[in-house]
């Protein structure tokens, strides 16, 4: 008779004979998807290769553009947009957006100037209450966003408005002539001072923008202040429930934007000599931040970027514009690159992104 097949009775003798082999997964690992995976730890790095590329492209077009007078003059035209794009970059990096710091910049300048001359308030003191008030205005934006949860976008578009209205009711739309602040108030114009190592100039405020740029980035990446901006751009939800304050960080962010608005209007008035309410910047500054923004690899889904890439893409704005000049072709053509570029950022953005999901 046959023998019966036995039944095991314990845990060991039923694994008897079975496979040891570990289930294992293989990822990919083409050229692509190594780059891809790069990109994603270093955000910057596209924006730093395409002012390279465009760097070498104008200095083969133009032989007045590789100059050490002519990178002085891109480093003074972005001054202002590169403080404004720190600001903007806080926000962005919290899945926010600022419509407003344009606006903010001008008003302050204006509260600076007519403090000044209309009052008589010392021009010291004049500039800590225009700072504290771009303060305000950024934590207006903060509190309407964080407290009562209304989306960034409409809140930064109805201030934007408000405050541009207000710079042009308080200042009457006067305009202080740049000769009688050099006159009376020079320290509102203490940005717009230069120094000239081998007789090239160079502004205090470009070495303001690199300063505020080097600090945020620090501050970002090495605090734990900056490691929440992060996880609240990146998940609010998740950040709330590992114990981050989110509502609170949201209000001081959009706090500091408005400091940084303020020391960009005070650093226009250096700029352009005179305090002017209808300065461009009030009507472009916001598109100008987000423009350095986007093409500096910063995410506008928030929780991925950093302050160096948006200082690479202010660069290429700045390149574009000088070098287009100096090759001679229709201004018009620096707009449709730009467009270009912003497209490309986006989409490489959503590219890359595809790493993390």
């Amino acid at each position: 008779m046959a023998s019966e097949p036995t039944t095991a009775t314990t845990f060991e003798e039923g694994l008897k004979g079975a496979s040891e082999t570990v289930a294992e997964f293989h990822e990919e690992t083409n050229i692509l998807k190594k780059l891809q995976h790069w990109l994603h730890q270093t955000p910057s790095a596209v924006p730093m290769i395409v002012l390279v590329v465009s760097v070498i492209v104008f200095a083969v077009l133009s032989q007045n553009f590789f100059k050490a007078t002519t990178m002085s003059t891109i480093l003074q035209q972005i001054a202002i947009v590169g403080i404004l794009g720190v600001a903007q970059t806080l926000v962005v990096l919290t899945a926010g957006i600022d419509l407003s710091v344009g606006a903010i910049a001008v008003f302050s300048s204006v509260l600076m100037g007519q403090m000044t001359f209309r009052y008589g308030v010392p021009a010291p003191l004049a500039i800590l209450i225009g700072l504290a008030l771009g303060t305000l205005m950024g934590y207006i934006n903060g509190y309407l966003i964080s407290r009562l949860r209304l989306p960034p976008f409409i809140v930064t578009l109805g201030t934007w408005q408000v405050y541009l209205s207000s710079n042009f009711i308080f200042s009457a739309n006067e305009t202080i002539r740049s000769q009688d602040i050099a006159a009376n108030a020079p320290s509102l114009q203490f940005w717009g001072y230069a120094i000239q190592p081998g007789g090239v100039k160079v502004l205090y405020a470009v070495f303001l923008m690199i300063i505020l740029v080097a600090i945020m980035s620090y501050v970002l990446r090495q605090t734990a202040w900056g490691r929440h901006v992060y996880a609240v751009g990146d998940d609010a939800e998740a950040a709330k429930l590992a114990g981050v304050r989110t509502d609170r960080v949201i209000i001081q962010v959009y706090s500091l934007a408005g400091l940084f608005c303020a020391i960009a209007g005070w650093v226009m008035i250096g700029r352009f000599g005179s305090v002017s309410p209808t300065a461009s910047t009030g009507q472009l500054g916001n598109i100008q931040s987000i423009t350095a923004v986007v093409i500096g690899g910063i995410s506008l889904f928030g929780g991925r970027g950093s302050i160096i890439g948006m200082f690479f893409g202010a660069l290429i704005v700045g390149v574009f514009e000088m070098g287009l000049r100096l090759v001679g072709t229709d201004p018009q053509w620096t707009f449709f690159l730009i467009g270009v570029l912003i497209i490309f950022a986006v989409a490489v953005d959503q590219w890359i992104r595809k790493v993390s999901s």
